[in-house]
């Protein structure tokens, strides 16, 4: 659950003082699955072809069990290309929050552009989303499966752990762990985290 807000010493809550962690995932092929076509991920559009990847029940619950917030990032352009209904969007991650038990999803709407600050690669929800609940990015990681992702937790100064599904793009800068798929990253932020 979101931090309380409660003062602390000297009248500051703990988010304030930066005692809350994330882990933030990226929604489309590390979470549920996304439609793969000549290489290329796309993000599926209806909600009935909402489903799971294997692990991604696991993953959330591990992460809540070290004690972070899980929190899902997700570029969705379709919405206003008019490919997608955003209440139908929404469904989905309303499903997403009820079903995996996330804390909560951060969606950017727009068409990438000049002054779309929070379409990753820009940093923009993981900022937004470090105000409203007071995490302290530098503890943090995410989790993704494109340079996209990858790019935008190392902007907001997040641990980044890319997931390689063989998509036919490039990195742009390396992350800082590459793994086959979620449980290999959760395993992965779990070493991390007794070390």
């Amino acid at each position: 659950m979101p931090p309380n807000g409660d003062d602390g010493p000297g009248g500051r809550s703990e988010a304030a003082q930066g005692l809350v962690r994330a882990i933030f995932f990226d929604r489309d092929g590390v979470l549920i699955r996304t439609d793969i076509r000549e290489g290329r991920p796309y993000a599926i559009r209806k909600l009935a072809d909402l489903e799971y990847l294997p692990g991604a029940r696991e993953a959330v619950q591990r992460a809540r069990e070290l004690g972070f917030l899980t929190i899902v990032v997700t570029n969705q352009p379709d919405v206003a290309r008019g490919l997608a209904d955003k209440t139908e969007v929404d469904a989905m991650h309303a499903q997403i929050i009820e079903t995996l038990g996330v804390d909560d999803v951060q969606a950017c709407f727009e068409v990438e552009g000049p002054d779309s600050r929070r379409y990753k690669p820009r940093p923009g929800m993981l900022l937004d989303a470090a105000k409203q609940f007071g995490i302290d990015l530098l503890k943090s990681y995410i989790i993704g499966d494109r340079w996209r992702d990858i790019d935008a937790g190392q902007a907001a100064g997040c641990f980044s752990v890319f997931i390689d599904c063989g998509y036919i793009e490039e990195l742009r800068q390396p992350p800082d762990a590459t793994v086959p798929d979620i449980i290999a990253a959760m395993d992965l932020v779990v070493a991390r985290e007794k070390t």
